[in-house]
């Protein structure tokens, strides 16, 4: 392994081969060359469903069930210079593997126990579907990137009217979508991944939000694992996670 190349980590919706798979592939065709490439496929890498017990919020992360699960994906996603996430549209979301998934990390939303690393990163959303529902499939995975703290989220989404097998599709809707996700992946592949990226207003705003509700908790006398969390971060102070920690 070479320490100084660019980390990629992708969360593929489905192990299913199909047009999103595909999709994909000529994505990461722009960085084999230059970049690790690290894979999960659901639900076969994370096969459990959240059940809402909450222990990842009073207690902690590692006293969820599915934490050995859980683990080997966040660690990936916070060790990621450019976070890939695909999904192809079920009944017009993303697939029950993907959501399943976005459940268990949940602790990772801003007012829970967001990672510092994360308002740094990039991520590109893959979506596609028969008929319509791929610019949704892609909005419930932007949904969960965004309140992680991800600023920079580009997307690509493709619309099938005829068939959902990548070699039987017409020659010109083949042509369109991978011009389509070629442009994606240019623009990406353009960007210097040693310097972190812009943390929208937005992003900002959001994060103020959740500041003043934790300021809140702290200010009742309630012991709370994320409150602690956040002031270990500096973050009820003047530390921000997108700034360099002040000493």
């Amino acid at each position: 392994m070479v320490d100084n190349k660019m980390k990629i980590t992708v969360i593929n919706g489905t192990e299913k081969h199909g047009v999103t798979y595909k999709l994909k592939e000529l994505f990461l065709e722009q960085f084999k060359s230059v970049a690790e490439i690290t894979e999960f496929y659901l639900p076969k890498d994370c096969p459990e469903f959240c059940t809402g017990c909450m222990a990842c919020f009073t207690n902690g992360e590692s006293a969820c069930k599915d934490y050995a699960y859980v683990e080997r994906i966040d660690k990936s996603l916070l060790q990621a210079d450019l976070i890939v996430m695909t999904s192809p549209a079920y009944v017009m979301h993303a697939t029950g593997g993907m959501k399943a998934l976005l459940d268990h990390l949940a602790y990772r939303w801003m007012p829970h126990r967001p990672a510092p690393q994360m308002f740094g990163k990039r991520a590109v959303i893959i979506t596609q579907c028969l008929g319509a529902g791929a610019k949704s499939a892609a909005k419930d995975i932007r949904h969960s990137l965004s309140w992680w703290g991800v600023s920079k989220i580009g997307t690509c989404c493709g619309s099938l009217m005829s068939d959902i097998v990548w070699d039987k599709l017409p020659q010109s809707k083949r042509k369109k979508l991978t011009k389509k996700i070629n442009k994606l992946a240019r623009k990406f592949a353009k960007i210097n991944y040693h310097k972190p990226a812009h943390t929208k207003l937005i992003t900002k705003m959001k994060f103020a939000l959740c500041r003043m509700i934790q300021k809140k908790v702290r200010k009742s006398g309630t012991e709370s694992f994320d409150v602690k969390y956040w002031q270990q971060n500096g973050w009820l102070d003047k530390n921000r996670p997108w700034k360099k920690p002040k000493a």
